[in-house]
Protein backbone atom coordinates (compact mmCIF):
# COMPACT_ATOMS: atom_id res chain seq x y z
CA UNK A 1 0.00 0.00 0.00
CA UNK A 2 1.55 3.29 -1.14
CA UNK A 3 1.73 6.32 0.90
CA UNK A 4 -1.77 7.84 1.67
CA UNK A 5 -1.62 11.59 0.23
CA UNK A 6 -3.54 14.62 2.26
CA UNK A 7 -6.31 15.63 -0.30
CA UNK A 8 -5.24 19.25 0.47
CA UNK A 9 -1.44 18.50 -0.71
CA UNK A 10 -2.98 16.65 -3.84
CA UNK A 11 -4.57 19.48 -4.44
CA UNK A 12 -1.88 21.86 -4.06
CA UNK A 13 0.49 19.86 -6.01
CA UNK A 14 -2.14 19.88 -8.88
CA UNK A 15 -2.54 23.60 -9.03
CA UNK A 16 1.72 23.61 -8.80
CA UNK A 17 1.36 21.74 -11.97
CA UNK A 18 -0.84 24.02 -13.94
CA UNK A 19 1.04 27.23 -12.59
CA UNK A 20 4.28 25.85 -13.92
CA UNK A 21 2.94 24.23 -17.40
CA UNK A 22 1.80 28.03 -17.51
CA UNK A 23 4.90 29.70 -16.72
CA UNK A 24 6.86 27.60 -18.77
CA UNK A 25 5.04 29.11 -21.78
CA UNK A 26 7.44 31.03 -24.46
CA UNK A 27 7.97 34.81 -22.60
CA UNK A 28 7.46 37.81 -25.49
CA UNK A 29 10.84 38.15 -27.36
CA UNK A 30 10.69 42.09 -26.62
CA UNK A 31 10.63 40.94 -23.31
CA UNK A 32 13.45 38.19 -23.31
CA UNK A 33 15.39 40.50 -25.01
CA UNK A 34 15.08 43.10 -21.99
CA UNK A 35 16.31 40.19 -19.46
CA UNK A 36 19.06 39.21 -21.65
CA UNK A 37 20.37 43.05 -21.69
CA UNK A 38 19.69 43.09 -17.65
CA UNK A 39 23.00 41.65 -17.53
CA UNK A 40 24.43 41.55 -20.90
CA UNK A 41 25.27 45.10 -21.04
CA UNK A 42 26.87 45.64 -18.11
CA UNK A 43 28.83 42.41 -17.42
CA UNK A 44 30.60 40.42 -20.42
CA UNK A 45 28.66 37.57 -22.66
CA UNK A 46 29.85 34.89 -20.39
CA UNK A 47 28.52 36.20 -17.11
CA UNK A 48 25.94 32.94 -16.71
CA UNK A 49 28.26 30.46 -17.01
CA UNK A 50 30.71 32.29 -14.19
CA UNK A 51 27.63 32.68 -12.15
CA UNK A 52 27.15 29.01 -12.63
CA UNK A 53 30.30 28.57 -10.99
CA UNK A 54 29.07 30.10 -8.27
CA UNK A 55 27.77 27.10 -5.34
CA UNK A 56 25.41 29.41 -3.64
CA UNK A 57 21.50 29.27 -3.98
CA UNK A 58 20.92 32.63 -5.43
CA UNK A 59 18.66 34.97 -7.56
CA UNK A 60 19.63 38.40 -9.47
CA UNK A 61 16.30 40.26 -10.46
CA UNK A 62 16.25 43.61 -12.49
CA UNK A 63 13.53 46.42 -10.32
CA UNK A 64 14.08 48.66 -14.03
CA UNK A 65 12.23 46.32 -15.75
CA UNK A 66 8.42 45.70 -15.98
CA UNK A 67 7.10 43.66 -12.66
CA UNK A 68 10.63 43.53 -11.36
CA UNK A 69 11.50 39.77 -12.91
CA UNK A 70 14.43 37.13 -11.93
CA UNK A 71 16.74 37.42 -14.27
CA UNK A 72 19.39 35.01 -13.26
CA UNK A 73 18.83 31.92 -11.11
CA UNK A 74 21.69 29.53 -9.93
CA UNK A 75 22.34 25.72 -10.40
CA UNK A 76 21.78 25.42 -6.73
CA UNK A 77 18.78 27.34 -6.62
CA UNK A 78 17.33 25.35 -9.24
CA UNK A 79 18.15 22.13 -7.63
CA UNK A 80 16.78 23.14 -4.07
CA UNK A 81 13.47 24.80 -5.60
CA UNK A 82 12.87 22.38 -7.85
CA UNK A 83 12.10 24.61 -10.65
CA UNK A 84 13.83 24.73 -14.55
CA UNK A 85 15.54 28.08 -15.09
CA UNK A 86 13.07 28.99 -18.07
CA UNK A 87 10.09 28.35 -15.73
CA UNK A 88 11.76 31.17 -13.26
CA UNK A 89 13.66 33.68 -15.45
CA UNK A 90 11.15 36.37 -16.07
CA UNK A 91 8.50 35.92 -13.25
CA UNK A 92 8.52 37.95 -10.07
CA UNK A 93 9.71 36.42 -7.11
CA UNK A 94 6.18 35.35 -5.16
CA UNK A 95 5.82 32.44 -7.19
CA UNK A 96 7.44 30.67 -4.41
CA UNK A 97 5.29 31.94 -1.39
CA UNK A 98 2.15 29.97 -0.68
CA UNK A 99 -0.11 29.91 2.11
CA UNK A 100 2.29 29.86 5.05
CA UNK A 101 4.36 32.28 3.97
CA UNK A 102 4.33 35.17 6.67
CA UNK A 103 2.54 38.42 4.86
CA UNK A 104 4.47 40.55 7.14
CA UNK A 105 7.84 39.56 5.86
CA UNK A 106 6.98 39.84 2.56
CA UNK A 107 6.05 43.68 3.66
CA UNK A 108 9.75 43.47 5.14
CA UNK A 109 11.28 42.55 1.68
CA UNK A 110 9.06 44.93 0.23
CA UNK A 111 10.20 48.22 2.56
CA UNK A 112 13.68 46.88 2.12
CA UNK A 113 13.21 47.13 -1.58
CA UNK A 114 11.95 50.67 -1.50
CA UNK A 115 15.21 51.73 0.47
CA UNK A 116 17.13 50.00 -1.18
CA UNK A 117 19.17 48.52 1.90
CA UNK A 118 20.41 45.00 2.97
CA UNK A 119 17.62 42.50 4.51
CA UNK A 120 17.82 39.28 6.45
CA UNK A 121 15.48 37.52 7.11
CA UNK A 122 13.76 34.53 7.81
CA UNK A 123 11.09 33.01 5.18
CA UNK A 124 8.67 30.12 4.55
CA UNK A 125 8.98 29.49 0.32
CA UNK A 126 7.75 26.75 -1.54
CA UNK A 127 9.31 24.41 -4.26
CA UNK A 128 7.74 23.49 -7.57
CA UNK A 129 5.81 20.13 -6.07
CA UNK A 130 4.17 22.50 -3.26
CA UNK A 131 6.61 21.54 -0.15
CA UNK A 132 7.38 24.02 2.00
CA UNK A 133 11.09 25.04 2.86
CA UNK A 134 12.53 27.28 5.61
CA UNK A 135 15.26 29.42 4.27
CA UNK A 136 17.55 32.54 5.15
CA UNK A 137 16.38 35.37 2.99
CA UNK A 138 19.45 37.81 2.31
CA UNK A 139 18.59 40.32 0.10
CA UNK A 140 21.48 42.77 -0.83
CA UNK A 141 20.71 45.69 -3.65
CA UNK A 142 23.51 46.14 -6.75
CA UNK A 143 24.22 49.65 -7.70
CA UNK A 144 25.94 51.58 -11.19
CA UNK A 145 29.05 52.63 -9.85
CA UNK A 146 28.92 55.68 -12.21
CA UNK A 147 25.63 57.09 -11.00
CA UNK A 148 24.61 55.48 -7.86
CA UNK A 149 21.85 53.83 -9.45
CA UNK A 150 20.17 50.85 -8.01
CA UNK A 151 20.63 48.09 -10.99
CA UNK A 152 20.11 44.51 -9.52
CA UNK A 153 18.74 42.94 -6.21
CA UNK A 154 20.45 39.58 -4.98
CA UNK A 155 18.47 37.04 -3.64
CA UNK A 156 20.28 34.70 -1.96
CA UNK A 157 18.57 31.61 0.35
CA UNK A 158 20.13 29.34 2.71
CA UNK A 159 17.60 26.92 3.63
CA UNK A 160 17.59 26.66 7.65
CA UNK A 161 18.47 23.32 9.14
CA UNK A 162 17.65 22.68 12.97
CA UNK A 163 19.22 19.75 15.23
CA UNK A 164 16.79 17.85 17.16
CA UNK A 165 15.35 18.99 20.70
CA UNK A 166 16.02 15.39 21.80
CA UNK A 167 13.42 12.67 23.18
CA UNK A 168 10.07 13.86 23.92
CA UNK A 169 10.46 17.31 22.34
CA UNK A 170 8.12 16.63 20.22
CA UNK A 171 10.48 18.47 17.24
CA UNK A 172 9.99 16.42 14.32
CA UNK A 173 13.20 15.46 12.18
CA UNK A 174 13.21 15.44 8.25
CA UNK A 175 15.64 14.71 5.75
CA UNK A 176 16.75 16.92 3.10
CA UNK A 177 19.60 17.34 1.01
CA UNK A 178 22.16 20.22 1.84
CA UNK A 179 22.53 21.81 -1.46
CA UNK A 180 26.01 23.34 -1.10
CA UNK A 181 27.23 20.23 0.04
CA UNK A 182 25.29 17.24 -1.84
CA UNK A 183 24.78 15.89 1.93
CA UNK A 184 21.77 14.81 3.50
CA UNK A 185 20.65 16.98 6.58
CA UNK A 186 18.16 16.28 8.81
CA UNK A 187 15.89 19.44 10.21
CA UNK A 188 12.06 20.05 11.18
CA UNK A 189 9.10 21.38 12.06
CA UNK A 190 9.75 25.41 14.34
CA UNK A 191 6.56 24.26 16.39
CA UNK A 192 6.48 21.58 19.20
CA UNK A 193 2.46 21.28 18.24
CA UNK A 194 3.27 20.05 14.69
CA UNK A 195 4.27 16.76 16.60
CA UNK A 196 3.92 14.25 13.74
CA UNK A 197 4.98 10.74 13.16
CA UNK A 198 8.15 11.57 11.01
CA UNK A 199 7.82 7.90 9.48
CA UNK A 200 5.00 7.19 7.20
CA UNK A 201 3.81 3.76 5.92
CA UNK A 202 6.92 1.83 3.77
CA UNK A 203 8.98 3.63 6.19
CA UNK A 204 8.99 6.58 4.13
CA UNK A 205 9.74 10.17 5.31
CA UNK A 206 6.71 12.44 4.95
CA UNK A 207 7.00 15.26 3.20
CA UNK A 208 6.69 18.74 4.40
CA UNK A 209 3.11 19.23 3.06
CA UNK A 210 2.21 16.48 6.00
CA UNK A 211 2.28 19.92 8.20
CA UNK A 212 -0.88 21.45 6.53
CA UNK A 213 -3.78 20.89 8.79
CA UNK A 214 -7.63 20.43 7.37
CA UNK A 215 -8.72 23.91 6.73
CA UNK A 216 -5.04 24.78 5.70
CA UNK A 217 -3.76 27.14 8.13
CA UNK A 218 -1.11 25.00 9.42
CA UNK A 219 2.07 26.74 8.25
CA UNK A 220 0.68 30.32 8.49
CA UNK A 221 0.14 29.70 12.59
CA UNK A 222 3.69 28.96 12.87
CA UNK A 223 6.14 30.85 13.74
CA UNK A 224 8.93 31.85 12.29
CA UNK A 225 12.18 29.87 11.84
CA UNK A 226 15.50 31.16 13.60
CA UNK A 227 18.77 30.83 11.51
CA UNK A 228 21.26 29.81 13.37
CA UNK A 229 24.91 31.99 13.50
CA UNK A 230 26.28 29.74 10.95
CA UNK A 231 23.42 30.12 8.28
CA UNK A 232 23.50 34.03 9.12
CA UNK A 233 27.46 33.78 8.19
CA UNK A 234 26.81 31.57 5.17
CA UNK A 235 24.46 33.58 4.08
CA UNK A 236 26.59 36.91 4.12
CA UNK A 237 29.50 34.99 2.86
CA UNK A 238 27.76 34.21 -0.23
CA UNK A 239 26.57 37.79 -1.16
CA UNK A 240 30.42 38.69 -0.60
CA UNK A 241 31.38 36.47 -2.89
CA UNK A 242 28.51 36.85 -5.43
CA UNK A 243 29.50 40.78 -5.38
CA UNK A 244 33.20 40.40 -5.31
CA UNK A 245 32.32 38.08 -8.97
CA UNK A 246 29.66 40.50 -10.46
CA UNK A 247 32.46 43.73 -9.22
CA UNK A 248 34.87 41.59 -11.01
CA UNK A 249 33.19 40.83 -14.03
CA UNK A 250 31.87 44.37 -14.52
CA UNK A 251 35.38 46.15 -15.06
CA UNK A 252 35.55 43.95 -17.85
CA UNK A 253 32.97 45.90 -19.68
CA UNK A 254 33.80 49.62 -17.80
CA UNK A 255 30.42 49.91 -16.45
CA UNK A 256 31.93 49.25 -12.41
CA UNK A 257 29.07 47.50 -10.11
CA UNK A 258 29.45 48.23 -6.05
CA UNK A 259 27.96 47.40 -3.03
CA UNK A 260 26.89 50.76 -1.59
CA UNK A 261 26.21 53.81 -3.66
CA UNK A 262 29.16 55.67 -4.72
CA UNK A 263 29.15 59.11 -2.27
CA UNK A 264 30.57 61.23 -5.49
CA UNK A 265 27.45 60.58 -7.60
CA UNK A 266 26.04 63.98 -8.10
CA UNK A 267 22.85 62.69 -9.42
CA UNK A 268 20.09 61.63 -7.37
CA UNK A 269 18.54 58.14 -9.14
CA UNK A 270 15.35 57.08 -9.25
CA UNK A 271 14.28 54.81 -6.04
CA UNK A 272 13.72 51.10 -6.87
CA UNK A 273 9.98 51.32 -5.64
CA UNK A 274 9.18 54.75 -7.82
CA UNK A 275 11.04 52.31 -10.28
CA UNK A 276 8.88 49.33 -9.62
CA UNK A 277 5.48 51.99 -9.76
CA UNK A 278 6.64 53.30 -13.24
CA UNK A 279 7.53 49.62 -14.39
CA UNK A 280 3.34 48.69 -13.98
CA UNK A 281 2.67 51.50 -16.74
CA UNK A 282 2.21 49.55 -20.22
CA UNK A 283 2.47 52.47 -22.71
CA UNK A 284 5.26 53.61 -24.33
CA UNK A 285 7.03 56.40 -22.23
CA UNK A 286 10.07 58.84 -20.52
CA UNK A 287 10.93 60.87 -17.61
CA UNK A 288 13.11 63.53 -18.05
CA UNK A 289 14.65 66.00 -14.94
CA UNK A 290 14.60 69.47 -15.77
CA UNK A 291 16.59 70.25 -12.82
CA UNK A 292 19.52 68.73 -13.78
CA UNK A 293 21.50 69.69 -16.73
CA UNK A 294 20.77 69.28 -20.47
CA UNK A 295 17.72 67.67 -19.03
CA UNK A 296 18.64 64.20 -19.44
CA UNK A 297 15.99 61.07 -19.48
CA UNK A 298 16.26 59.66 -15.67
CA UNK A 299 13.83 56.86 -16.55
CA UNK A 300 12.41 55.12 -19.99
CA UNK A 301 9.58 52.20 -20.05
CA UNK A 302 9.97 48.57 -21.16
CA UNK A 303 7.72 49.95 -24.21
CA UNK A 304 9.91 52.62 -25.00
CA UNK A 305 13.19 50.46 -25.45
CA UNK A 306 10.93 48.07 -27.62
CA UNK A 307 9.85 50.60 -29.48
CA UNK A 308 13.18 52.18 -30.34
CA UNK A 309 15.62 49.43 -30.20
CA UNK A 310 17.57 51.21 -27.38
CA UNK A 311 18.98 49.53 -24.43
CA UNK A 312 18.22 51.31 -20.99
CA UNK A 313 21.82 52.35 -20.21
CA UNK A 314 22.01 53.98 -23.20
CA UNK A 315 19.19 55.96 -23.19
CA UNK A 316 19.50 56.84 -19.55
CA UNK A 317 21.51 60.34 -18.89
CA UNK A 318 20.74 61.54 -22.13
CA UNK A 319 18.41 64.15 -23.84
CA UNK A 320 15.93 63.36 -25.79
CA UNK A 321 17.37 64.58 -28.93
CA UNK A 322 19.63 61.48 -30.24
CA UNK A 323 15.83 60.25 -31.18
CA UNK A 324 16.22 63.24 -33.52
CA UNK A 325 17.27 62.80 -37.23
CA UNK A 326 17.77 64.53 -41.02
CA UNK A 327 14.05 64.76 -41.43
CA UNK A 328 13.05 65.81 -37.68
CA UNK A 329 10.82 69.50 -38.28
CA UNK A 330 12.40 72.10 -36.52
CA UNK A 331 8.65 73.56 -36.10
CA UNK A 332 7.88 70.64 -33.46
CA UNK A 333 11.02 70.91 -31.59
CA UNK A 334 10.35 74.58 -31.40
CA UNK A 335 6.55 73.74 -30.21
CA UNK A 336 8.29 71.56 -27.55
CA UNK A 337 10.93 73.58 -26.19
CA UNK A 338 8.51 76.68 -26.19
CA UNK A 339 5.46 74.22 -23.71
CA UNK A 340 8.37 73.32 -21.05
CA UNK A 341 9.98 76.77 -20.58
CA UNK A 342 6.03 77.74 -19.85
CA UNK A 343 5.56 74.85 -17.86
CA UNK A 344 2.95 73.23 -19.98
CA UNK A 345 1.39 70.66 -21.71
CA UNK A 346 1.56 69.61 -25.38
CA UNK A 347 1.03 66.98 -28.25
CA UNK A 348 3.12 67.08 -31.51
CA UNK A 349 3.65 64.48 -34.36
CA UNK A 350 7.20 64.58 -35.07
CA UNK A 351 9.43 62.60 -37.63
CA UNK A 352 11.95 60.18 -35.07
CA UNK A 353 14.50 57.52 -35.64
CA UNK A 354 15.09 54.25 -33.89
CA UNK A 355 18.38 52.46 -32.97
CA UNK A 356 18.59 50.65 -36.58
CA UNK A 357 17.81 54.13 -38.18
CA UNK A 358 14.68 53.63 -39.40
CA UNK A 359 12.24 56.19 -39.08
CA UNK A 360 8.87 56.71 -36.90
CA UNK A 361 6.20 59.13 -37.01
CA UNK A 362 5.41 60.02 -33.08
CA UNK A 363 2.46 60.74 -31.65
CA UNK A 364 4.20 62.63 -28.66
CA UNK A 365 2.40 64.17 -25.55
CA UNK A 366 4.55 65.68 -22.87
CA UNK A 367 3.49 66.88 -19.43
CA UNK A 368 4.54 68.21 -16.33
CA UNK A 369 4.75 65.85 -13.33
CA UNK A 370 4.61 67.87 -9.81
CA UNK A 371 6.10 65.85 -6.39
CA UNK A 372 4.05 66.12 -3.06
CA UNK A 373 5.20 69.78 -2.91
CA UNK A 374 3.50 70.82 -6.14
CA UNK A 375 6.96 71.57 -7.58
CA UNK A 376 8.01 70.06 -11.10
CA UNK A 377 10.15 67.25 -10.73
CA UNK A 378 10.12 65.50 -14.47
CA UNK A 379 8.50 66.24 -17.54
CA UNK A 380 7.05 62.69 -19.09
CA UNK A 381 6.91 61.99 -22.75
CA UNK A 382 3.99 59.93 -23.72
CA UNK A 383 5.06 58.41 -27.44
CA UNK A 384 2.46 56.29 -29.79
CA UNK A 385 3.72 55.05 -33.16
CA UNK A 386 1.56 56.67 -35.74
CA UNK A 387 1.76 53.28 -37.45
CA UNK A 388 0.07 51.47 -34.22
CA UNK A 389 -2.53 54.54 -33.52
CA UNK A 390 -5.35 52.41 -35.05
CA UNK A 391 -5.06 49.55 -33.19
CA UNK A 392 -7.34 49.57 -30.44
CA UNK A 393 -6.27 49.24 -26.57
CA UNK A 394 -9.46 48.16 -24.28
CA UNK A 395 -11.50 50.87 -27.16
CA UNK A 396 -9.23 53.57 -26.03
CA UNK A 397 -8.21 56.74 -28.30
CA UNK A 398 -4.71 57.38 -28.19
CA UNK A 399 -5.35 60.41 -26.90
CA UNK A 400 -7.06 58.67 -23.73
CA UNK A 401 -4.47 55.93 -23.70
CA UNK A 402 -1.31 59.07 -23.34
CA UNK A 403 -3.50 60.87 -20.73
CA UNK A 404 -4.11 57.72 -19.28
CA UNK A 405 -0.60 56.82 -18.40
CA UNK A 406 0.50 60.83 -17.78
CA UNK A 407 -2.38 60.12 -14.99
CA UNK A 408 -0.33 56.96 -13.96
CA UNK A 409 2.95 58.46 -13.76
CA UNK A 410 1.55 61.75 -11.90
CA UNK A 411 0.29 59.32 -8.82
CA UNK A 412 3.60 57.41 -8.90
CA UNK A 413 5.64 60.42 -8.42
CA UNK A 414 3.23 61.83 -5.61
CA UNK A 415 3.23 58.87 -3.96
CA UNK A 416 6.98 57.88 -3.23
CA UNK A 417 7.95 61.87 -3.39
CA UNK A 418 9.63 61.68 -0.15
CA UNK A 419 13.54 61.02 -0.32
CA UNK A 420 13.10 59.63 -3.89
CA UNK A 421 12.33 62.77 -6.17
CA UNK A 422 14.23 64.86 -8.26
CA UNK A 423 17.92 65.26 -7.83
CA UNK A 424 17.27 68.74 -6.90
CA UNK A 425 15.49 67.72 -3.59
CA UNK A 426 19.05 65.58 -2.80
Amino acid sequence: MGLKIHPIVGDRRRRSRIVAARMSSELDPDRLRLIDESLTTRYPSWIRDALDDVPENFLITDPCISGHPIVFASSGFLKMSGYSREEIVGRNGRIFQGPGTDRRSVSQIREAIRQERTLQISLLNYRKDGTPIWVLFHLCPIFGKEDGRVIHFVAVQVPICRRSWGPGSGFQRNRVEDYSTGREIFFGSCRREFGLDPVGELGRVLPFDSYFDSDNRGLEAEESCEASDLEKHKAATAISSILSALTHDSEQTGRVVCGKRCSSVRIFPLGSSLNISLGRIKQSFVLTDPNLHDMPIVYASDAFLNMTGFSRHEVLGRNCRFLQGPGTDVEALCQIRESIQSSRACTVRILNYRKDESSFWNFLHISPVRNASGQIAFYVGVQIDEDSMNVSEGGLSPEMRQLGAVGAVKVAVRSLSVGVGSSKSS
